[in-house]
């Protein structure tokens, strides 16, 4: 995805349709005239078009790649040299208290999330969900697009979340469970809880048993009991909330909706999805309510186009809106 901010809702849709009138090279020359003449007459019209360029991009080099296979073997190979960096790196031992993976949980500046990610211990694909047992007995569920690395030792358990969202349910073990995050710390006190890994802050949610949470830069701790949630970041926690249902029912590959605005579902659903998903504006706050999979988004979208006054359009395969009927 681009790195720009996205125009606006309405300009996007109409810059998606000429992509897609224009991409297959045949369209007329008075359909090439009726573009350049949209594409002038704002700015917002050149920046949808580049934004929706971007994005295109991004799907449609495998077209024209001489060998696909062996690019994908290259990319492998890449996978594999980062991962084995970092094991030589944290050998060395050149972090205390639990070795590189665990200070660049803390202080990851200078390596971008995605390369971190690329190098896990475990990882999933956008779309991908993935259920682990670990060593000691700790099931493991990673979320769509989330990587974690596990480093177990004989005084502690502890997961370094990467990327993403987790759910634990800790085994019985003398050795503490700690989850790390760039914002702080969490260990287990017997317990099923879950992990999101947002963009400036850390989601917990506790379903049963009790988490403790150390903030990275105060140092402070505070306790999240089974049945509520907090986000935080490393200097301050949100003052605690019920949990809701949709961080443990992802583990059954559901959406649940209770009283959700469609803008936020979008918003879950676009995480579970490759391409572009958008809602337009006139539509966002239509309330949702129901269980939806998120292992097929294009059912789920059709289930939403079935209960609300919406369409799905869809003017090129990894581009996809939900506009009013």
């Amino acid at each position: 995805m681009p790195s720009h901010a996205a125009p606006a809702h309405a300009d996007l849709q109409q810059a998606a349709e000429w992509y897609a009138c224009l991409r297959d090279g045949k369209a007329s020359l008075r359909e090439r005239e009726a573009w350049q003449t949209w594409l002038a007459a704002a700015e917002a019209h050149a920046m949808a078009w580049q934004y929706v360029q971007d994005i295109s991009n991004a799907f449609e080099p495998a077209r024209s790649l001489p060998n696909p296979r062996e690019t994908a073997r290259h990319l492998n190979a890449a996978s594999d040299r980062i991962r084995s960096r970092r094991r030589a790196l944290a050998g060395l031992g050149l972090f205390a208290g639990g070795g590189l993976a665990a200070a660049l949980g803390w202080h990851q500046a200078w390596l971008p999330a995605e390369v971190m990610a690329l190098g896990a211990d475990h990882r999933t694909a956008t779309g991908e969900q993935r259920q682990l047992t670990l060593a000691d007995g700790t099931q493991l569920w990673l979320n769509t697009a989330s990587a974690v690395d596990i480093r177990f030792d004989v005084h502690e358990r502890r997961i370094v979340v990467l990327s993403g969202e987790i759910f634990v349910a800790t085994a019985r073990d003398a050795r503490p469970l700690r989850v790390q995050t760039p914002q702080g710390e969490m260990r287990a006190l017997g317990t099923r809880f879950n992990v999101h890994l947002q963009r400036s802050a850390t989601r917990l949610a506790v379903y049963a048993g009790a988490v403790e949470i150390r903030l990275a830069a105060t140092g402070r701790t505070l306790v999240v009991p089974a049945g509520r949630q907090t986000s935080f970041t490393p200097e301050d926690a949100e003052p605690l909330q019920t949990a809701g249902l949709d961080g443990e029912a992802w583990t059954q590959g559901t959406l649940v909706a209770e009283n959700l605005p469609l803008g936020q579902m979008v918003e879950q659903l676009r995480r579970h999805r490759r391409g572009h998903l958008a809602v337009a504006d006139a539509v966002a706050g239509l309330i949702v309510y129901g269980n939806f999979p998120l292992h097929d988004t294009d059912t789920a979208l059709h289930m939403l186009a079935s209960a609300l006054p919406v369409r799905i359009a869809q003017p090129l395969p990894w581009w996809t809106s939900i506009e009013a009927r």
